[in-house]
């Protein structure tokens, strides 16, 4: 597998390992994939199968023990990655604007930019007149959003999702994946995304990886030939149905 320009991302034989008190387990093997450049992939597999583990290695939040992580040069200049979690982390003390700022400033953008650019994010995630409002006071699906814009605020070319709707209700869940696809539309971000869930995973991305057995590896790389812009009535269309049916058959195992 090698690195191309239209790859965001390529990862080769990766292994993952946590000491333990009788020794190393070995969490992920020879883990091998691509993704092209601004394309929607998703990654699924059984509780405890590693997904949330290899998403913050390949985030750099967890060494490995061997294989490599490459993300091709951007214009010249290193890749930009972000990440969104499954909680929100916001700052209580700091406003819904004031979160969205905050990578800006610690990175020392003037103010002028810095106002600028979450102006843009927040009509990018539709959080227009919640400007000056506290977490506290927000919804679950609104607290996701200010994360996503966060994460955007540095203009990443890769972002990484970890079960970012997993706590939400199964309507707000679906209305938040609609608003996803929105986002990603209008930035045209690499993505790749942790879900347990095999809808939202057909319903979101071109492509879905499937993580499973021990040691975790990827059992299947399945395409989503779905047409885009995609609805809530591609659902339950018969293309959608078989995409779903085949991830869950490799989810067995």
């Amino acid at each position: 597998m090698n690195s191309s320009p239209e790859n965001s991302l390529v990862v080769q034989n990766l292994k993952v390992s946590f000491e333990e008190k009788d020794g190393m387990l070995q969490v992920l093997e020879n883990v091998s994939f691509s993704i092209q450049k601004n394309a929607f992939a998703c990654l699924i597999g059984p509780s405890g199968s590693g997904k949330s583990t290899l998403l913050r290695t390949l985030a750099g939040l967890i060494p490995y023990e061997s294989g490599s992580i490459e993300f091709p040069e951007v214009h010249g200049r290193k890749a930009r990655t972000g990440l969104v979690f499954q909680k929100a982390n916001l700052m209580s003390w700091r406003t819904l604007a004031e979160n969205i700022a905050l990578p800006l400033e610690l990175a020392n953008f003037s103010r002028e930019e810095i106002d600028k650019t979450v102006k843009e994010m927040v009509e990018l995630t539709g959080l227009q007149g919640f400007e000056n409002s506290w977490p506290h006071e927000l919804s679950g699906g609104m607290a996701q959003r200010v994360a996503i814009a966060r994460s955007l605020v540095q203009d990443p070319d890769i972002l990484f999702l970890d079960e970012p709707f997993g706590s939400l209700d199964e309507l707000t869940r679906e209305r938040m994946s609609e608003e996803l696809l929105r986002i990603w539309n209008e930035k045209r971000k690499t993505i790749l995304m942790v879900t347990h869930s095999i809808s939202e995973a057909v319903f979101l991305a071109d492509r879905v990886l499937v993580l499973s057995g021990f040691p975790q590896g990827i059992v299947l790389d399945l395409p989503i030939n779905l047409p885009r812009p995609r609805d809530e009535k591609i659902r339950y269309s018969p293309e959608f149905a078989q995409a779903a049916a085949t991830l869950h058959d490799h989810l067995k195992f």
